[in-house]
C-alpha cells in the first residue's frame, strides 16, 4: 500500500520440504500444523477460557471473509464466529417483520442512543434506498445486540470502521458491548490494487450454489470450451449442482473501476488506523517483491495463474500453471500469496498480540 510499511513473515522451513495441496480442508490442515502448529496449540488453550474480538480492515475483496473462514475451519464455530456488519444489517432488514414481533425489539430500542429517532433509524434500515446511510449509532446496536446472543465466543468483526468516522467508535466498542476483559485489535490487509482487479474482472459464480471461483486464478476440476462463444468456462465442483455452467456477474468485465471511489475511503480508513496508539494491531501482506519470494517462500506458496488453451487435436482443454505476476500499488513486480499463506501471519502475529 502507498505510504505504509508492511512486513514480509516468511512461511519457509528448511526441513519442511513436503508440498501441500492449499486448496483442500485436509492439505491446509497439515500445512497449518507444520508450519505454525506451535502458535495454534498455544491459540486452542487461549479459546478454552478466552476470547476477543478483531476488527478486519482491508479494501473490498481484499480476502477479509476468507481469513475469518480459515480460523473458523481450524479452532470451530464453536469459539469463534464471523460477523459481518453488512450480512447483518441485510439479515434484520430482510426479517423485520418476525424481529418487530419479538422481545428482542425491546432489547434493540433499550441499546441504541442516536442524533435521529428510533423509528426513522428503522425507516432507513428498511428503505431499499442508497441515498442515506445507516446511523452509526444503530449499527452499532445491532452489532451489541447479536453479540449478546454470542455467548462469549471470540469474533472477527467485518465492516466496521466504514467509514472514517467510524474508527473513533471502534476503539470503544469492545467496552460498550462488555468484552471488558478481552482484548482488541485491528487485523490490516495489504492487498495491491491489481490483485482486486483481476479477481473481478475473472471471477465467475455458480448460479446454484453461489460458489465463486476465478478463471485465472481459481479454477474447478473441470474446464471446458464452448466454441460457439469462443470462450473457456468453469463448471461447479459441488457434485449437488450437476457440473452446472459458472456464469461472470453483469459488470465484472470493469474490474476495480466502479467500486474506486471505495476503495480509496477503504485507504483512507486504513491509513488512519494505521496510525492509532494503544491498540493492537496486525499487519497481513498479500504480496512479496519477485526478487525476494524464494527467500521467503515455497513455490507452491505462490498463487498460481492458469492459462487455458484448446488443444484441437486432442479436442480438449489445455491448463498451464505458473506463478502469477503483479504489479504492487508502489510499481513492484511482485507475486501474489495464496490465502492460507498470509494466515500463517495472522497465527503468528496473534500470539503475539494475545501474550501467549
Amino acid at each position: 500500500m502507498r505510504g505504509l510499511e508492511f512486513p514480509i513473515i516468511g512461511t519457509k522451513i528448511p526441513h519442511v520440504t513436503k508440498k501441500f495441496d492449499l486448496t483442500s480442508p485436509k492439505g491446509r490442515k497439515e500445512y497449518f500444523k507444520a508450519k505454525s502448529g506451535e502458535e495454534i496449540r498455544s491459540l486452542k488453550k487461549y479459546l478454552k477460557k478466552s476470547n476477543f474480538i478483531a476488527y478486519l480492515i482491508g479494501k473490498k475483496n481484499s480476502g477479509k471473509g476468507t481469513y475469518a473462514k480459515l480460523f473458523i475451519e481450524i479452532f470451530g464455530e464453536e469459539n469463534v464466529t464471523h460477523l459481518s456488519v453488512g450480512d447483518l444489517v441485510r439479515e434484520y432488514g430482510a426479517n423485520w417483520d418476525r424481529f418487530s414481533k419479538s422481545k428482542s425489539l425491546v432489547k434493540l430500542k433499550s441499546l441504541y442512543r442516536g442524533y435521529v429517532s428510533f423509528d426513522e433509524a428503522i425507516k432507513q434500515l428498511l428503505s431499499r434506498s442508497t441515498k442515506s446511510l445507516l446511523p452509526t449509532e444503530f449499527i452499532l446496536a445491532l452489532l451489541k445486540l447479536r453479540i449478546g446472543e454470542l455467548k462469549g465466543k471470540s469474533i472477527f468483526v467485518d465492516g466496521l470502521p466504514r467509514e472514517l468516522d467510524q474508527v473513533s467508535y471502534s476503539l470503544f466498542f469492545r467496552d460498550l458491548a462488555g468484552y471488558t476483559e478481552a482484548p482488541d485489535f485491528f487485523v490490516l490487509i495489504d492487498i495491491p490494487e491489481a490483485v482486486i482487479d483481476e479477481r473481478i474482472k475473472y471471477r465467475v459464480v455458480c448460479p446454484l450454489c453461489n460458489t465463486s471461483r476465478n478463471k485465472k486464478l481459481l479454477i474447478t476440476s473441470k474446464v471446458g470450451y464452448d466454441s460457439k462463444r469462443r470462450e473457456f468456462y468453469l463448471s461447479c465442483d459441488n457434485p449437488s449442482c450437476n457440473s452446472a455452467r459458472m456464469e461472470k456477474k453483469e459488470g465484472d468485465e470493469l474490474g476495480i473501476e466502479p467500486i474506486r471511489p471505495r476503495l480509496i475511503k477503504d485507504e483512507e480508513i486504513l491509513k488512519s488506523v494505521f496510525s492509532l496508539h494503544g491498540i493492537g494491531r496486525i499487519l497481513l501482506r498479500n504480496h512479496v517483491p519477485k526478487g525476494l519470494a524464494k527467500k521467503y517462500f515455497d513455490d507452491y506458496e505462490l498463487t498460481p495463474e492458469y492459462v487455458l488453451k484448446w488443444d484441437n487435436s486432442r479436442k480438449r482443454v489445455k491448463v498451464i500453471e505458473k506463478p502469477w505476476t503483479v504489479v504492487d500499488d508502489e510499481g513492484k513486480e511482485s507475486f501474489s500469496l495464496m490465502a492460507p499463506v498470509v494466515f500463517i501471519s495472522l497465527l503468528k502475529q496473534l500470539a503475539e498480540v494475545l501474550n501467549i
